[in-house]
Order: structure tokens, then sequence, then C-alpha cells
């Protein structure tokens, strides 16, 4: 089992089809019992993403409702969500100092670092940080952090 930490972007392509989103339909197939974990702010992020398809016209409204609800069926079923805690709204703050980077990346690679440390800590494998951004994977290379692109898998 490998443990990936997914920001926004990637757990989109999970249900609007983009490039990307078939490795990342394959990566949560549960029978490879990977743990996909997420900060609780992905929960308003995607739903965001999935709005702004749905004011666009990419997406007919009977098609949202149904991506919606699979999506937060798997934040609840299928994701490990991570809390916004103090020390991650610190840490990101710190990580905004550091990084040419957006407060929600700042919060999401945050907290992929506490999760990161808890792994660590417990002797088991680093986790595998995913973004669809070069300059969040940059910033989480520097961390120590391995990183995938899903934009990498057309």
């Amino acid at each position: 089992m490998s443990v990936f930490y997914a920001d926004s972007s990637v757990l989109v392509k999970r249900h609007v089809w983009e490039v990307g989103s078939e490795w990342v339909t394959l990566l949560c197939d549960p029978a490879l019992g990977h743990e996909i974990t997420t900060s609780q702010l992905s929960v308003i992020e995607v739903i965001s993403a999935l709005n702004r398809r749905r004011r666009e016209g990419s997406i007919a409204e009977t098609d949202y409702a149904l991506l919606r609800d699979d999506f937060l069926s798997l934040c609840h079923s299928a994701y490990r969500l991570v809390s916004v805690t103090e020390p991650v709204l610190l840490h990101a703050r710190l990580l905004l100092e550091r990084y040419p980077l957006r407060a929600y990346d700042a919060l999401h690679l945050a907290s992929a670092l506490e999760v990161h440390m808890s792994l660590i800590s417990a002797g088991l494998p680093p986790l595998t940080f995913l973004a669809a951004d070069d300059r969040l994977l940059d910033a989480a290379t520097v961390e120590g952090l391995p990183v995938d692109n899903p934009n990498r898998y057309p």
C-alpha cells in the first residue's frame, strides 16, 4: 500500500475527464489498496471547480449533481481528510514566506507535510504528493516530498 496526498486539481480529474484523468482513476482503484489523503479544503475546492464547469456549460446540471454526490461520497468512504489545524495554518504561513504559492496551495503542502512526518515517525514509507501545478510540486520537492503530476500521463 502506498499513501498519496492529492490536492484538489488531482481529485477533480477523477470526476471530470481531462488530461491525467485515466491515470488518477487507475491510481484510485480500490483494488490497489492505496490511501488517498487530502485536506478538508479539497471539499470546497472540488465543489467550486465542478460548479465553475456547470456555469460555463462544460457539464450539465444533472451531471453536476451526480458528480458532486459521487465526490462527497468518496470523501466519506475513500479519502482520508486532513483537518486544518493551528499547526497546519502556521506551517502554511511559513511556506508562503519561502515559496511563491497561493494560499490554498500552501495549506495543501502543509497538510501533506504533516501526514508525511507522521508516516516517517511511524517507520512507514513517505507519501507521494500529487498536484497538477508545477510551482506547487517544485516547493514540495524542495520540502523533501516525492511528487508526481497527473498531467504527465495523457
